[in-house]
């Protein structure tokens, strides 16, 4: 009697049958596809033994049933992308993901160089500056309404200049009669002190710090000689063609303070009531 050749699922004889080996066990070709084949993903239906089988993320797909899910193209030989478990080629990818740039209005491929500024996408090559049309790439750059600039350009265009060596501020700087300066070019124009942060004055449009302004035009005190500036909240009394400081306008005898007090002129002196009535 000759011996059994049985499918170790069903049990049926094999002979004459196609079957399939599986760990030392043979199986007949439907036991087979229902016990090791796994489900499409797609159609929910058996990948037979003799289908090619395609894979993805443990999910699995006749080759047929492999397909974009917006335009049914095949994609078992083409790139793809999943979003939300959906299979999706590159074209319909990017028609509905990808963003456009806003320079060529094509569309910015995954993966491509790329430039995101405000909210708009541009390719990298596309990002280029308003005036000398060159692309920005990672350099710094200065917007200007819907337009871009490197800092050179945007310099030379807009920046204000200095008064004094007309080159460009790029940033802080003083101003001066509704014009621009760089710190170090604010000068007192006598001893040429810088003038930022501190008091000054100017004569004839032109700026001058406190010292160089009261040794050059202030009036001299008649007593101390030295000059009457008026700055820092400083009085003066004035008679006829002479100043004095405040604390300067005393009795040229006692020397008592003749401020709001009536006083006397006797020749280059002034003299108080008492030292008038003495003489």
């Amino acid at each position: 009697m000759a011996d059994r050749f049985d499918c170790d699922n069903c049990k049926e004889s094999l002979y004459g049958r196609k079957y399939i080996q599986s760990d030392d066990s043979p199986y007949c070709i439907p036991c087979y596809d229902s016990l090791f084949s796994n489900t499409c993903d797609e159609c929910k239906e058996l990948i037979g033994h003799d289908a090619r089988e395609l894979f993805y993320e443990d999910r699995h797909y006749h080759e047929h049933c492999f397909r974009c899910f917006r335009c049914d193209r095949s994609l078992a030989d083409e790139p793809f992308t999943s979003q939300e478990d959906a299979l999706l080629c590159n074209d319909c990818y990017c028609n509905e993901f990808s963003s456009k740039c806003v320079a060529c209005d094509k569309i910015v491929m995954p993966g491509t160089r790329k430039l995101e500024y405000a909210g708009s996408t541009w390719h990298e090559s596309c990002f280029i500056c308003h005036s000398c049309e060159q692309p920005i790439g990672s350099k710094s750059f200065i917007p200007d309404k819907d337009e871009h600039y490197c800092v050179p350009c945007y310099e030379d265009k807009f920046a204000p200049r200095c008064t004094r060596c007309k080159k460009t501020l790029a940033k802080g700087g003083v101003t001066y009669r509704d014009e621009p300066w760089h710190k170090e070019c604010f000068v007192c124009t006598s001893c040429k002190t810088q003038l930022a942060g501190q008091h000054f004055t100017s004569r004839d449009d032109s700026p001058y710090c406190l010292k160089c302004f009261g040794s050059l035009y202030a009036k001299k005190c008649e007593a101390c000689s030295k000059p009457i500036t008026g700055f820092g909240g400083g009085k003066y009394i004035s008679f006829e063609d002479r100043q004095w400081h405040q604390p300067c306008f005393t009795c040229s005898q006692c020397s008592v303070s003749l401020v709001g007090a009536g006083f006397f002129p006797d020749g280059e002196r002034i003299l108080c009531r008492d030292c008038h009535s003495n003489l």
